[in-house]
């Protein structure tokens, strides 16, 4: 064997290396955004907190969107970094921070407010880890694969973080069903394996930029992002006696401060001599429109986890006599097809855009994604599961058509030094879009359902002989309240009268009617369908957006 060979052997079999080693990192990352979400129901029994109490609202919250924005906020200034002084030494940093936050979390010694608090600490700083490997593994890849292969390396690895989200809920459930702690043990084999594996395997070959770290430029972008998606988390929380908290003035403030940093930070960037975002990157029309096509897709999709969840748990499922504490595991198995569809279609059109570029596929994708919304929009709520099947998985193939192809065109349109801070950029529009996403769906179903669920609430129960105060005060419960209740699996209901001893009190069949799997979910359909109807709306509005951003990145995909 020549010594040219022997290269070229060497450097085929160290791209398999990186592309296995990110993958399973991005997958692992991915994964815990998602898999807290499904355990919710099992994580707030096994630390004693009600979940349905006003001032436990906020916890909730923080544990599904704290890891969002903080993947959000630095995702970017670690890509900067990696650039600075290597991609591969911030990726396995990386995985030391997330294995290690893994361990903290399954060893919560604390009760009630007190565990909340140490979970969603802990998942800060897993989430700090996540965002190391994150904005530093397409660089790494695109470092390792000629342009050829780039499409596919990228693709795989995309499929595998998106993957992971979907794989999340399934796996959420069947771990939660076993014992809450279990969905953070996951995480420590595979990282302890993953850490020891990237540190002895994993190499710097791209180039590095030695340089100044634009600190002002960090401070405001992460100040500002951060006030922004704060704001957009408390204005999902009752405010008073209005439904959301948009009209607070703490929201207002803290959104108005949040986009007067962002406008500062786009201000510094263009003057610094070394921005941490360099703005000419908009110039390349790739780049630009690839970018603008990822933020509408992830706003369209971020919430939709959620809005399905809700659906089946709080509606479906009990409907078709799922108990409420099953509800999260099956929820999980009934959305496979979800998880189906974007793992077929994200490898193969990533292979197909290495042999005829992104914008086809991706728009295309986008096209069915759409689709796929139009046709949920017209399911009725108690829908034939199979025509909810297709669906769903028709939703999946659209997102693995665009995903990776995009991905692989964001990548390949900047220089080599530069694929650091553009895999950070390209990953911070995503997740923001996602935590905008469900900031945004909460608060347009929120307002759906305030305008008729405590009329039909309250004339449920009064109708099975609760007395009209009591059936009034039930009633007045936050929407909010009740959105998580269906994503918790429970009756809140049963749990809202019990105090007031007025269930004792009722005949037998009514008391059973009211606790049943069938009367509440009777109760929110017609409201949930209306609230339904406005997201899914602006789903279909983002998707066609998305699409014509894809098109607009132009027939060449690569400088």
């Amino acid at each position: 064997m020549t010594v040219d060979e022997r290269k070229a052997r060497t450097g085929d079999n160290y791209r398999w290396v990186a592309l296995t080693n990110t993958t399973a990192a991005v997958f692992m990352s991915a994964l815990d955004g998602s898999i807290v979400i499904i355990s919710l129901p099992a994580i707030f029994r096994g630390i004693d907190l009600d979940p349905l109490a006003p001032a436990n609202i906020a916890y909730l919250l923080w544990m599904i969107m704290g890891y969002r924005l903080v993947q959000s906020v630095l995702v970017v200034t670690l890509g900067r970094i990696g650039d600075m002084f290597g991609r591969v030494r911030v990726y396995n940093f990386g995985f030391t921070v997330f294995t290690f936050a893994s361990i903290m979390l399954s060893f919560d010694p604390f009760h009630g407010a007190a565990a909340a608090q140490w979970l969603i600490g802990w998942r800060l700083l897993q989430a700090v880890g996540g965002s190391m490997l994150t904005a530093n593994s397409a660089a790494i890849l695109t470092d390792a694969f000629p342009p050829d292969r780039r499409g596919f390396a990228l693709g795989f690895n995309q499929v595998a973080a998106l993957g992971g989200q979907f794989i999340g809920l399934v796996a959420g459930g069947l771990l939660a069903a076993w014992d809450w702690r279990a969905v953070f043990w996951v995480n420590v084999p595979v990282g302890i394996f993953g850490t020891v594996w990237a540190y002895r395997r994993l190499r710097d070959n791209g180039e590095r930029h030695r340089g100044r770290i634009d600190w002002w430029g960090n401070i405001t972008f992460a100040v500002g992002l951060s006030a922004v998606l704060i704001a957009i988390t408390s204005g999902i929380q009752p405010h008073g006696d209005q439904p959301t908290g948009w009209n607070s003035p703490f929201v207002l403030g803290t959104l108005t401060a949040g986009v007067v940093l962002l406008i500062a930070f786009v201000v510094i960037e263009s003057r610094v001599a070394e921005p941490m975002i360099r703005l000419s990157l908009f110039k390349i029309r790739a780049f630009s429109a690839g970018n603008a096509a990822a933020l509408a897709a992830a706003l369209a999709q971020g919430g939709l986890q959620f809005m399905l969840i809700i659906w089946l748990q709080g509606i479906w499922l009990p409907l078709h006599g799922y108990d409420y504490a099953e509800t999260p595991l099956w929820a999980g198995v009934f959305l496979l097809p979800l998880t189906a569809g974007f793992l077929v279609a994200g490898p193969t059109a990533g292979s197909l855009s290495d042999r005829f570029g992104a914008r086809g596929i991706a728009s295309a994708g986008m096209a069915l994604f759409g689709l796929s919304f139009v046709g949920l929009l017209l399911l009725p709520i108690d829908f034939s599961y199979w025509a909810f099947a297709v669906l769903i998985a028709l939703n999946g193939v659209g997102s693995g058509m665009f995903s990776a192809p995009n991905t692989s065109a964001i990548m390949s349109s900047v220089l080599p030094g530069e694929r650091g801070v553009a895999s950070g950029m390209r990953a911070t529009f995503q997740n923001s879009g996602t935590a905008l996403s469900i900031g945004v769906f909460f608060s347009l179903m929120i307002v759906g359902l305030a305008a008729s669920l405590p009329g039909s609430l309250s004339s449920g129960l009064t109708a099975q002989g609760v007395p009209p105060p009591v059936a009034q005060q039930v009633a007045s419960l936050p929407p909010v309240s009740t959105l998580f209740a269906a994503v918790l699996g429970v009756n809140p209901l049963e749990h809202l009268l019990e105090p007031s001893g007025v269930l004792t009190q009722l005949p037998p069949g009514n008391r059973d009617a009211i606790t049943g799997r069938e009367f509440f979910p009777h109760l929110i359909s017609g409201p949930f369908h209306h609230g339904l109807g406005v997201v899914f709306g602006v789903s279909i509005a983002l998707a066609v957006l998305a699409g014509i951003a894809s098109l607009a990145r132009g027939r060449v995909d690569r400088p």
